[in-house]
């Protein structure tokens, strides 16, 4: 099939194109990047889904608050896409992209579609093809799109230059007014999500939240943002309480953007953003790649690792070829 016939079964809502799209778009292959980009062309460009990232610490519950928040977004006969970035070995390069069997409700769910990918050797909590798959879900006819980082820590800030709405899940007792105003990951949070606030933890997500409450007061006011955000706020993914909530406040949020001029600045700065990056990444592969100024590369990496000559002066000398 021809990437114009993929992306018109895509577009009629085609579950098996839309994966066969995933899989054209993620692969590495030359012949491939050249079909994708003419796949991504002849998309609808009018299309338009809720992007929310969501990032947090591992064993924070994620795929478990993704699985109930889906959930109750499909019983309102919303269309959910769950993208999942799997962290991939350093050694072997594998991912175990297991969230799928985690999400096993969701998964049978026939208005959902879960799709995880390996994050490969691209840092910030997503993979390199994430946002490309986004815009496939979105001219599929999904209302949401879930981007579920690979949970690392504080240098997830990636995932903010491809959604409208991110959110922090945190664990009980996972940090004070101190922890909360860290500049990286809690900076761009819209929503600080305090997780397992049920049973024996309540009480501890309960100073957790008011932690971070009083730790958002401190942060410096975003322009795009109304007065009573960023906040905190509890939830129980296992009992399903404070999703509701959650929902009502992402949607508040959405909507004052949208009044105020925001959302369509914010997804033009994120265009603009993954331009750059597009070349940054084309740079790159065009120098390991292409014969001459490969050869080039190993010799000075040999030279480097030999104290020959420095990292910054070898790295000058590459430039130069292009």
């Amino acid at each position: 099939m021809t990437p114009t016939q993929i992306a018109h079964d895509v577009i009629r809502g085609n579950r098996r194109a839309l994966a066969r799209a995933i899989t054209l778009i993620e692969s590495g292959r030359e012949d491939h990047r050249e079909q994708a980009t003419q796949l991504i062309e002849a998309l609808p460009k009018d299309r338009e889904a809720l992007r929310i990232g969501l990032s947090g610490t591992p064993g924070v519950g994620k795929s478990t608050f993704i699985e109930a928040f889906g959930l109750m977004l499909t019983r309102q006969d919303l269309r959910v896409a769950v993208l999942a970035v799997d962290p991939s070995s350093s050694r072997s390069g594998g991912s175990i992209l297991g969230d799928k069997t985690r999400m096993e409700q969701l998964s049978r769910d026939p208005n959902a579609f879960i799709r995880p990918s390996p994050s490969q050797t691209h840092l910030g909590g997503v993979a390199r093809r994430t946002r490309e798959v986004v815009q496939l879900c979105e001219a599929a006819g999904f209302d949401v799109v879930l981007i579920e980082t690979v949970g690392v820590g504080q240098s997830e800030v990636m995932v903010a230059e491809m959604s409208d709405i991110f959110a922090l899940l945190m664990a009980p007792a996972g940090g004070d007014e101190l922890q909360g105003v860290k500049r990286g990951i809690m900076e761009i949070a819209d929503l600080i999500l305090v997780n397992k606030a049920d049973g024996d933890l309540k009480a501890a997500a309960t100073r957790t939240c008011a932690d971070y409450t009083g730790a958002l007061r401190l942060l410096r006011k975003r322009p795009q943002d109304p007065q009573d955000f960023p906040k905190a706020m509890l939830v129980s993914a296992l009992h399903d309480h404070g999703l509701a909530d959650v929902w009502h406040q992402m949607k508040s949020l959405a909507k004052w953007r949208k009044d105020n001029g925001h959302w369509t600045s914010r997804r033009a700065q994120q265009a603009t953003h993954w331009f750059d990056e597009e070349v940054r990444q084309g740079v790159l592969s065009h120098l390991t790649s292409h014969g001459g100024t490969r050869d080039l590369m190993d010799q000075l990496r040999t030279d480097v690792g030999q104290g020959k000559i420095s990292a910054s002066a070898a790295a000058t000398k590459v430039l130069k070829t292009l």
